[in-house]
């Protein structure tokens, strides 16, 4: 791998999980090096840099006036939602290839204008959808892949916590669906492969919830190929928890496959039994084919950086992932009207 110098903005919590990546993966930490830290906060910068060893590091609040200082080759942007416009497209003015936290973008004209400033500077602009590299959505790829429960008719997603986490997502709008759905919806779209054509959705903020908008949602998505895929959420279900990577059941033409979103998975096709039903036979549930698709951000990162070395794109490269942007936008504006939307409208092929 090529080595590439690269300024980290944004040095908040989500950073450590960023820099954390880069320290345990031996590719990574031998071929890129953090030669800058930008914070608002200066003080949260400085303490980042030392946390992490990073005493080397130029340490600013001004992201320009660090990319002229430093002449990184890449941008990592772990700022918040609110701020992602303005750091990308200084770092595209830069010359920089860009790597976001997601969403990539406050509203969908913004994430066409980001968009467009990429492609014309000619430079990668990707998201960290680090839940898609993970063992069980890969594993779940493979097995819709094989054809072993046949054509995938419906995928089910069950996501409840109640997570406190104090800060921006308190007072965020539509905190579930633009904060955490997200993950889900990206990563139905990866499992299935199929697109989205249309959503219906309702917003709530249960009685109780600590946020002040939009903690729980449930949406229905009208997917290619006569598909469905539902979603039931929220953030603010206290009591017996569902993994953070949601409860999962995809159903096919021949059976189905059931994962917990930890540890546990149950593939079952029709059996053999006269009469009414005819109960179920299980499958073995096949393993990921590439391990090193399945490490988190670290998968991520090295996607982004074989891309830049091999001028190819990464898995999820800005173009591809306005369309997992497009179903929390389209869900959002289904909950706002009441109505369903019709993605292709949001901009489900920008």
């Amino acid at each position: 791998m090529t080595g590439y110098k690269a300024v980290l903005c944004g040095c908040g919590a989500m950073a450590k999980g960023w820099l954390r990546a880069l320290a345990g993966n031996p590719l990574l930490k031998s071929s890129i090096e953090i030669v800058g830290l930008v914070d608002l906060d200066r003080g949260t910068a400085e303490a980042l840099a030392q946390e992490f060893g990073l005493t080397d590091a130029a340490v600013g609040m001004n992201l320009p006036a660090m990319l002229e200082a430093t002449r990184p080759q890449l941008v990592f942007d772990v700022v918040i939602p609110a701020a992602r416009r303005a750091v990308v497209s200084a770092a595209l003015a830069h010359g920089c290839h860009v790597l976001s936290e997601k969403p990539m973008a406050t509203s969908l004209d913004e994430a066409r204008d980001l968009l467009d400033l990429a492609r014309k500077a000619g430079r990668i602009h990707a998201v960290v959808q680090n839940r898609r590299f993970i063992s069980g959505v890969r594993r779940m790829k493979r097995l819709v892949e094989s054809g072993a429960i046949g054509d995938l008719t419906a995928v089910h997603c069950d996501f409840f916590l109640a997570p406190h986490f104090g800060g921006f997502r308190d007072e965020m709008q539509n905190v579930l669906l633009l904060d955490m759905a997200i993950h889900t919806f990206d990563a139905a779209r990866f499992v299935s492969g199929k697109v989205p054509l249309s959503v219906y959705c309702v917003e709530t903020n249960p009685a109780g919830s600590w946020y002040a908008h939009g903690a729980a949602a449930n949406a229905i998505f009208k997917l290619s190929d006569d598909a469905v895929f539902t979603y039931r959420g929220s953030w603010c279900a206290e009591g017996r928890r569902t993994s953070w990577e949601s409860e999962w059941r995809l159903v096919g033409a021949n059976g189905m496959l059931t994962w917990d979103g930890e540890d546990t998975f149950e593939v079952t096709v029709s059996g053999h039994e006269p009469g009414l039903l005819h109960g179920a036979r299980s499958l073995p549930m096949p393993e990921a084919s590439n391990e090193a698709e399945t490490q988190g951000h670290a998968s991520v990162l090295l996607d982004f950086i074989h891309a830049i070395d091999t001028g190819s794109e990464p898995e999820t490269i800005g173009h591809d992932n306005i369309k997992s942007l497009s179903m929390v936008f389209g869900a959002i504006e289904s909950a706002r009207t009441g109505l369903a939307v019709d993605l292709s409208a949001q901009g489900q092929n920008p």
